[in-house]
């Protein structure tokens, strides 16, 4: 196909798409004459996989280049281009409160308890080091108490990502799956979450106050109210 075709196909404009050949984030067309190139069905999955991690994931163009840099070695293990899109698209903290030393000791005692394979160069580790910092500092350091029945409920969340993503067989459609899944599987996580929050809090709030208003209805009876 021609690059208007290409264009057609996927949604992106031809200047941009020019663009990214300029930035080596998408291989050129093969020449055809001096003036065309063309196209194939790779250059429309890279373009997609692209522009996912961009419109979906938030990344900047130097971002998705360090990414495709790892779909593109081959000697690199499926592991380590996953473990590069992951750290691609988790934002770097900017500030830090007080009392991560602490935090920090708290996330590496919680990540050896689980046996997992994850140091404190993962830029997650230090997202979750300054969140508990941030709850102790405004005197909630308690929630440290559930943040083992977290880690447990995200193995099983890491492994429903995973088992979804591995369902693509080509580096590159593992990538797409782990990026958009990760992104939108955030904003499915916090919806889910607050839905449960609202079923949680019906059954153990609302059935006590239920049984005191049964409780209330009894003493008037029994007081001939």
């Amino acid at each position: 196909m021609r690059i208007g075709e290409l264009s057609r196909e996927t949604g992106v404009a031809i200047p941009t798409i020019k663009y990214y050949v300029r930035e080596g984030l998408l291989p050129a067309g093969r020449l055809t004459s001096p003036n065309q190139a063309s196209y194939d069905a790779g250059h429309v999955r890279r373009l997609r996989l692209i522009r996912g991690m961009i419109d979906v994931g938030g990344l900047s163009v130097s971002a998705v280049r360090d990414v495709l840099a790892a779909v593109d070695s081959p000697e690199e293990s499926v592991h380590k281009v996953l473990g590069a899109a992951q750290e691609a698209i988790t934002p770097r903290t900017a500030a830090a409160p007080e009392g991560m030393e602490e935090a920090r000791r708290t996330v590496a005692e919680v990540i050896r308890r689980r046996g997992w394979r994850v140091g404190p160069e993962n830029p997650s580790f230090e997202k979750l080091a300054v969140a508990l910092a941030t709850l102790r500092g405004i005197a909630h350091g308690d929630f440290e108490e559930v943040v083992d029945d977290y880690a447990e409920a995200c193995e099983q969340v890491a492994a429903a990502d995973l088992a979804w993503a591995g369902r693509n067989a080509e580096v590159d459609g593992l990538v797409e799956s782990v990026v958009v899944g990760t992104v939108l599987g955030d904003a499915v996580l916090s919806a889910m979450r607050r839905l449960a929050h609202v079923e949680a809090s019906a059954r153990r709030f609302e059935s006590l106050a239920e049984g005191a208003g049964a409780e209330g209805t009894g003493v008037d009876r029994a007081a001939g109210r």
